[in-house]
This record gives C-alpha cells, sequence and structure tokens, in this order.
C-alpha cells in the first residue's frame, strides 16, 4: 500500500492551445500533479469545475465570452465547486483585475512569464489552501482598493474578532507573512497560525486572499 497523496488534478482553463498543451505536458510529467480537464472558454471552465471538482483550476484572465473573473465568482460560489481554489493567470503585472479576481474568490496570481519551477511551486501552494500573493500585488490591491469611489471603512463588521486578531488581520492586509507578523507581535509562528485559523473560521473566509481582502473592507488597511 503506497503512502503516497494523491495527486493535485488541475483543470487548465486557457483559450490558446498552444499555451494550454504546453501547461498540461508541464503538469501531466511531474509527480504529484495531473490535469483532468482543459476548458478554451470560461464558461466552460465553469461546468467543467463544478463536474470534476479539481483541486486547482489555473485560469486565464482574458477568455472569449466569460472571461477568468466573471467564471472565478462563479466557480467560488457555486456549492458543487466551493472547494475549487482558483489561480489566475495574468500578461502584465499591472492587471487591472487583480481586486476584482480576488473578491471573486481567487487564491492568488501567476504571470505568465513566470518560469515553469514558478508555476508548478504556484500549483502546489494554492492546492495547499495558502495565497499566493505577491507584496507588489499586495500593495497594488491596497492602492486600487483606496482608490474605489464606493469604498467605505465600516462596510465589514468584525463582530467576534479579538484585539490580537485584528492586529494580526491588520497585517496580513499589508502582506505581511506568518514569519514577519510573529516577528513584529513577539509571537511564534505557530501562535500566529492559531490566530490565522480563527480569522478564517471567524469571517467564513476561503484562505488568506480572502482575509486580505477583509482587512481592507474593514478599513484596517488604510495606507
Amino acid at each position: 500500500m503506497s503512502d503516497e497523496p494523491p495527486p493535485i488534478r488541475v483543470l487548465l482553463a486557457e483559450d490558446q492551445v498552444l499555451v494550454r498543451d504546453s501547461f498540461k505536458l508541464l503538469i501531466d510529467s511531474t509527480p504529484g500533479l495531473v490535469t483532468v480537464g482543459e476548458a478554451g472558454t470560461g464558461a466552460d471552465a465553469v461546468l467543467l469545475a463544478r463536474r470534476l471538482r479539481p483541486d486547482v483550476v489555473l485560469m486565464d484572465v482574458r477568455m472569449p465570452g466569460m472571461d477568468g473573473i466573471e467564471a472565478t465568482g462563479h466557480i467560488c460560489a457555486h456549492p458543487d465547486s466551493a472547494g475549487v481554489r482558483v489561480l489566475i493567470l495574468t500578461t502584465f503585472d499591472l492587471d487591472e483585475y487583480v481586486y476584482a479576481a480576488l473578491r471573486a474568490g481567487a487564491s492568488g496570481f501567476l504571470l505568465k512569464s513566470a518560469t515553469a519551477a514558478e508555476l508548478l511551486t504556484a500549483i502546489r501552494v494554492v492546492a495547499s489552501g495558502d495565497a499566493l500573493l505577491a507584496p507588489s500585488v499586495t500593495r497594488r490591491l491596497i492602492t486600487e482598493f483606496l482608490l474605489r469611489p464606493e469604498r467605505s471603512p465600516a462596510a465589514r463588521a468584525l463582530d467576534g474578532i479579538t484585539p490580537r486578531e485584528a492586529e494580526v488581520l491588520t497585517l496580513v492586509g499589508r502582506g505581511k507573512s506568518n514569519a514577519e507578523i510573529a516577528e513584529h507581535l513577539h509571537l511564534t509562528v505557530g501562535t500566529v497560525k492559531t490566530h490565522i485559523g480563527r480569522l478564517l473560521m471567524k469571517l467564513q473566509a476561503r484562505d488568506r486572499a480572502q482575509l486580505v481582502i477583509a482587512a481592507y473592507e474593514a478599513g484596517l488597511v488604510t495606507r
């Protein structure tokens, strides 16, 4: 009997066949990963995510018809695919869809210029339940959020959150890692992880990316 964990199941959502084939070849030749489906449109990605329930959807933003942002929202909101994690593929680092994609439920972002090793790492990180948010992405997210005319600091209540949890949430919103939060608050990394676990439960957040959004919407991050 093998002790090997089951492979991470990936759904590819990319309209360019050549790019999709390249991703498939890379994933299927990597131990611990397997491609379970391919979609050339956002609508197909939604249907396949519900039917196949992959661990991760590698989602291109720009696709014909329903784009990757709308597809992400449908996948993350539907009970049949609510546990599926979406990794957004962007062409440019200054992609204007960062906030919208996270708001829709995406767990992270990856540039199409990334190396093969970076792509494989990103899939594993997102599949593990963590968020893939580079500091540069977090800074842009803050900037985008603060410029939104409908922003309201009281838009999201944080009922039941302790003062310490609010401190942790603030630092998560600023893009700090667990180790950085631990150092800043003079806590152990294990304690920080416990606080983050409680925040995920109390705020009904899917992952760390959603905690970042919660921090902005509660007005904890202001600059």
